[in-house]
C-alpha cells in the first residue's frame, strides 16, 4: 500500500514519527509531508533528533507542504491512503473546507475525491463548536476523524505503549495488520493500574 503521512503543527509529532517508522518495518510505501509549523513544533517536542532526517529516513518520498509541484499535488498521482497526524487545528479546517493552500491540503482534497481513505488524528483540547463542526465538515467528507486518545484498558507501562496505541488504531482503519497494541478481551493484567493513586 502507498500510503501518505502529513506532519502539520499540533503537538503529538512523535505520532506521526511513529507511524512511519511502522510503515516502513512493514513494508509499505511512504510518502511524508511536512508543515513549516510541524518543523517550528519538532523544536520543542523532538529534541533528541533531527525531525527532517528522522522523516527522510522512514519515507521513500518527502515533500514540504509549500511544495505544489510534487507529483502527490495531482489526483492523477494520488496514493492509496492518506493520514495527517497530528493534524492541527488548522489543517482540519483546510480539510473540512476543501482548501488547497498548501500540499497536505491538496493532497486530502485528492484523497477525498477518489474517496479513499483519510484518517484525521485531531490533537487538540479542548474543541470549540467551531473546530467540532470542521470534524463533522470533514466526517461528511468522506475523512475518518481519530482523535489522538489513548486507552488505558491496555494498563500501558510506558509512553511508548501509548504511542502505539494510537498508531495501531490508525493502521486499523487503513486494514494494515500489525502487533502494536493488546486489544480488547486480551488485556495484559500485568500493567500498572491507572488508578491505583486515586482513593
Amino acid at each position: 500500500m502507498k500510503v501518505v503521512v502529513a506532519l502539520t503543527g499540533a503537538s503529538g509529532l512523535v505520532y506521526g514519527l511513529r507511524l512511519l517508522q511502522v510503515l516502513r518495518k512493514l513494508g509499505h510505501s511512504v510518502i511524508a509531508v511536512y508543515t513549516a509549523a510541524a518543523v517550528e513544533v519538532a523544536k520543542h517536542e523532538c529534541l533528541g533528533i533531527d525531525f527532517i532526517e528522522v522523516v527522510k529516513k522512514f519515507a521513500d518520498e518527502v515533500y514540504s507542504d509549500s511544495d505544489l509541484w510534487a507529483p502527490i499535488s495531482s489526483s492523477s498521482n494520488t496514493p492509496d491512503a492518506g493520514v495527517v497526524i497530528p493534524c492541527s487545528l488548522h489543517t482540519l479546517s483546510e480539510v473540512a473546507r476543501g482548501g488547497n493552500s498548501g500540499l497536505v491540503a491538496r493532497v486530502a482534497n485528492n484523497l477525498l475525491r477518489l474517496r479513499r481513505p483519510l484518517v484525521v488524528v485531531v490533537r487538540e483540547t479542548p474543541l470549540s463548536l467551531p473546530d467540532l463542526r470542521n470534524m463533522v465538515a470533514a466526517s461528511e467528507a468522506g475523512a475518518i476523524i481519530m482523535p489522538a486518545s489513548p486507552a488505558f484498558y491496555i494498563r500501558p507501562s510506558s509512553v511508548e505503549e501509548m504511542i502505539d496505541f494510537i498508531v495501531g488504531k490508525v493502521l486499523d482503519v487503513l486494514g494494515i495488520e500489525h502487533g502494536l497494541y493488546r486489544r480488547w478481551g486480551a488485556v495484559n493484567r500485568r500493567g500498572p493500574d491507572p488508578c491505583a493513586r486515586i482513593s
